[in-house]
């Protein structure tokens, strides 16, 4: 992947022998710190009973994994038909902004503050106790999935608006020069550009929605969390299966990460 030195060399300055032999000292301490704090957790767990077999072995039967499998594929569905949802919302709110009259713009300005604002725990209550009075009957994944995806559209309505802003307004110019309708010119030469530029913070935004579907607990949801919390009533075993679980997550949103990077790495 080729580096962007011109934007580093504008952020940065290159460190002299010194401050990379620092860089270098305080990089080695730090390592050894966490060295030494992960092995006073080990003797913690170890001193505690934490590390005992009896809340270990049931990963070592197929069942329990499939149980895992099944939740992680409830937060997989979620996750993918909220980005979906959010993408639709977030790029309609986008364009009432940029493309809408004075109306319009206020009223896209005004939602991308709400859901920008209000916090997703808020929305899931609302879609949980109050469309229910309102005679509106949802499943379970509909109740998460809603109001994660509305939390999100606006930050993601925020991105593509940056992503179009960031085009140089000579492409729009040279469209319209050509014979082009403004909406054309919008849809084929603007948005294009504005959607690949903004790739690797959409995928940022996935991450988010995938940490958000966590609360489907709140609305008796199958998902990985809901099935972990089965998992620990059934083997009393808290601290080892939200372990497990912890790691599961921290490798779906690096490989996320490492996605955006190497698109990221794409366009340069």
């Amino acid at each position: 992947m080729k580096r962007d030195t011109g934007v580093l060399s504008a952020l940065f300055e290159e460190p002299g022998p010194r401050t990379r032999k620092k860089i270098a000292f305080y990089t080695v301490l730090s390592l050894l710190l966490l060295a030494v704090a992960f092995a006073l957790l080990v003797r913690q767990f170890y001193e505690t009973g934490q590390l005992s077999s009896r809340y270990w072995d049931f990963f070592l039967r197929k069942t329990t994994w499939i149980f895992l499998g099944k939740g992680l594929l409830g937060t997989v569905c979620v996750a993918l038909v909220a980005v979906c949802l959010t993408l639709a919302m977030g790029f309609l709110m986008m364009l009432a902004r940029v493309r809408g009259n004075r109306a319009w713009g206020f009223a896209g300005r005004l939602m991308t503050d709400f859901t920008r604002g209000v916090p997703t725990l808020l929305f899931i209550y609302f879609f949980f106790f109050v469309t229910p009075q309102l005679g509106i009957k949802l499943s379970a994944f509909w109740k998460i999935t809603l109001p994660v995806a509305i939390s999100a559209s606006g930050s993601v309505a925020e991105v593509l608006r940056g992503g179009v802003n960031a085009v140089h307004r000579g492409q729009r110019e040279a469209a319209l020069s050509l014979g082009l309708s403004e909406n054309r010119t919008f849809f084929k030469i603007i948005f294009p550009q504005a959607f690949a530029y903004v790739i690797p913070s959409l995928i940022s935004e996935l991450v988010i929605i995938l940490k958000d579907t966590t609360f489907a607990y709140i609305v008796s949801f199958n998902d990985l969390m809901q099935n972990a919390s089965v998992l620990i009533s059934n083997y009393d075993a808290l601290l080892s299966v939200y372990l497990v679980v912890a790691v599961i997550y921290i490798l779906i949103n690096y490989l996320l990460n490492r996605l955006s990077v190497a698109l990221a790495g794409t366009r340069r």
